[in-house]
């Protein structure tokens, strides 16, 4: 997976947006006003921040080397996901997706 293709499918997710709040080094995707995923444009290999249920990001660390605390942020509910080859495409989608659910307004019944 690379750059763009993270990009696409994050905008592929219902009413997610994409800017540069912290400079033009780090893409953002917002859903709602809150951020789901953070890429670091420049970063190679390519690296980016997804927010995780806590004990989800605790087994995950444990079981991937390519999965680290969060990068600048809440180390508790974030995880830095270095792309190296290690997970598939659908692994990396399933955490932008995972992330997304986390911060997406919630559907009425």
């Amino acid at each position: 997976m690379n750059i763009e293709d993270l990009r696409l499918y994050a905008l592929s997710l219902a009413d997610a947006d994409e800017g540069f709040p912290f400079g033009e080094d780090t893409l953002v995707f917002k859903v709602a006003g809150k951020i789901f995923l953070l890429v670091g444009i420049s970063s190679s290999p390519l690296e980016f921040n997804v927010k995780c249920n806590p004990d989800r990001a605790i087994e995950l660390r444990e079981e991937y080397e390519c999965i680290k605390p969060g990068y600048h942020m809440n180390k508790k509910h974030w995880n830095t996901i270095t792309v190296d080859g290690t997970l598939t495409n659908k692994q990396l989608k399933e955490m932008v997706s995972h992330s997304y659910s986390l911060v997406a307004p919630k559907k009425k019944k």
